[in-house]
């Protein structure tokens, strides 16, 4: 059975290895090396992963199936302008054969509980604009775009 739960010590090491499979997944992807050096949680793992269970205002969800760590959601409070709250999702991942099935939907479901718990007025989260799929899922969530980021690559002088 698939569900999302807080994660524990013990999660840590195997949502590193998926947090490093996501890295690697995304580095090559458009957009992807520049969110590696600024939205996505920085290395080294599994220690980054463990500030989301000791800060105030974090959280680290693990998606299980059958009790087998499976994906993870980092959660992160931001305080706009104004002092009203905002949510982030920094980082979602599932495996490949474990998605469709229910769990990103658990661990979403669950972010979002906590974005509740912590009076949030609502949720971002990140995809990469050439990741239809997570685009697509997060649709499916109820989520919609908010923002574009556009970017400009400078090529080194010469």
């Amino acid at each position: 059975m698939e569900d999302a739960r807080d994660a524990q010590l013990g999660d840590l090491t195997r949502i590193a290895e998926l947090g490093q499979i996501l890295h690697e997944e995304l580095a090559g992807e458009r957009g992807g090396r520049v969110w590696s050096g600024s939205e996505a949680v920085a290395p080294p793992f599994p220690a980054a992963y463990r500030r989301y269970l000791e800060h105030p205002g974090h959280a680290l969800v693990a998606g299980c199936i059958d009790d087998v760590v499976v994906g993870f959601g980092t959660f992160e409070v931001r305080v706009l302008h104004d002092g009203e709250r905002i949510g982030l999702v920094r980082e979602l991942y599932v495996e490949p054969d474990a998605r469709e099935v229910g769990v990103g939907e658990a661990i979403v479901l669950r972010l979002l509980a906590l974005a509740r718990d912590e009076g949030c007025i609502g949720v971002d989260a990140i995809a990469l604009p050439g990741g239809r799929a997570a685009k697509n899922f997060f649709e499916d969530m109820h989520f919609t775009a908010r923002a574009l980021v556009m970017h400009h690559q400078l090529e080194p002088s010469e």
